[in-house]
């Protein structure tokens, strides 16, 4: 049986990829006959190019991305300054008063009395305290390690203020007994459309604020919440960040997140004082315009993230 072979003195076909132009019309002869010449990489080889070139990209972008925050984080500094200068002005013109405290020695026992003389009776009292009891329970069983949870998936964000994480009693009983008072709604009633009962802040990088919002978004329903209301208030003079509220599918609870980065968060911690000027005292007409003018001014320092504004509130 014959068996086909080279001819005597010709070498068998190479079968490296650098041989084969010569066998299909590439390489050389392509290039001689005007042809681009084929890519001669191998695909795993043409990938990893493609991913050390972008790479690189992603790299240089990240940089000028850092050192862009990083300048604009130190000329926020130098805004809180001069927002605290302001602050410490205010109160030396406006000391701030001594709030005389509440007197309830004439109320039965197990009564509650709030500033502006909201009051609980016995009754109704111990109805908020088990209310409260109810929901400190399910943030130490339910909501605090979901949080915990979607915190840990992404390292470039975290959440802030979680020691204030649920509102102090006496805030929840004023507010209670106003919703009572005001809307004729039940203790349960108030305390289920209370907002902020329990609170979370999610604070960002700006260059990854508005990835991370929706990423967060994500997740959220991932463990089981339902968002019910979003707020965007970076167009808004007097206060930037975005406000949600959450329902937990199991329970029912209610509760608010924020997103923030480091300069809108500090920028409210910063004004809150002057919130709660306007909000509970009783600023004369010049007060008023000071206070608000306060806010916007450190409010006007606060750097909008890119993309921030274009998330839609909701519903």
């Amino acid at each position: 049986m014959r068996v086909d072979r080279p001819d005597d003195g010709e070498e068998p076909p190479d079968k490296h990829p650098d041989r084969r132009d010569e066998q299909n019309g590439t390489g050389d002869q392509a290039a001689r006959a005007g042809k681009p010449p084929a890519e001669t990489r191998l695909r795993q080889e043409a990938y990893f190019d493609l991913r050390v070139a972008a790479a690189k990209q992603d790299s240089d972008v990240a940089r000028q991305a850092t050192a862009e925050e990083q300048a604009a984080s130190e000329k926020w500094q130098e805004k809180v300054a001069e927002s605290r200068w302001m602050w410490s002005e205010y109160q030396r013109k406006w000391p701030p008063t001594e709030r005389r405290p509440v007197d309830g020695s004439a109320d039965p026992p197990g009564s509650w009395r709030g500033e502006g003389n909201r009051e609980l009776n016995p009754a109704e009292n111990s109805r908020v305290e088990a209310q409260c009891d109810r929901v400190a329970k399910l943030e130490e069983d339910r909501i605090s390690p979901a949080m915990r949870a979607i915190e840990s998936q992404d390292p470039d964000r975290h959440l802030v203020g979680f020691a204030r994480r649920i509102k102090d009693r006496d805030r929840i009983k004023e507010k209670v007994a106003k919703s009572m008072d005001e809307k004729g709604r039940s203790i349960e009633k108030a305390i289920s459309l209370m907002p902020d009962l329990l609170r979370f802040t999610l604070q960002y990088d700006d260059s990854r604020y508005t990835q991370g919002v929706w990423a967060d978004i994500a997740r959220m329903r991932e463990q089981g919440f339902k968002l019910d209301i979003l707020k965007n208030s970076w167009s808004d003079d007097q206060y930037k960040g975005l406000n949600s509220q959450w329902i937990d599918r199991d329970s029912g609870q209610r509760i608010e997140l924020q997103f923030h980065t480091h300069s809108s968060f500090e920028a409210k911690e910063i004004t809150h004082p002057a919130y709660e000027r306007l909000r509970i005292g009783q600023p004369d007409v010049f007060e008023h315009m000071v206070l608000e003018a306060f806010q916007k001014k450190v409010t006007a320092d606060v750097p909008v993230p890119p993309g921030a504004t274009d998330i839609p509130d909701y519903p």
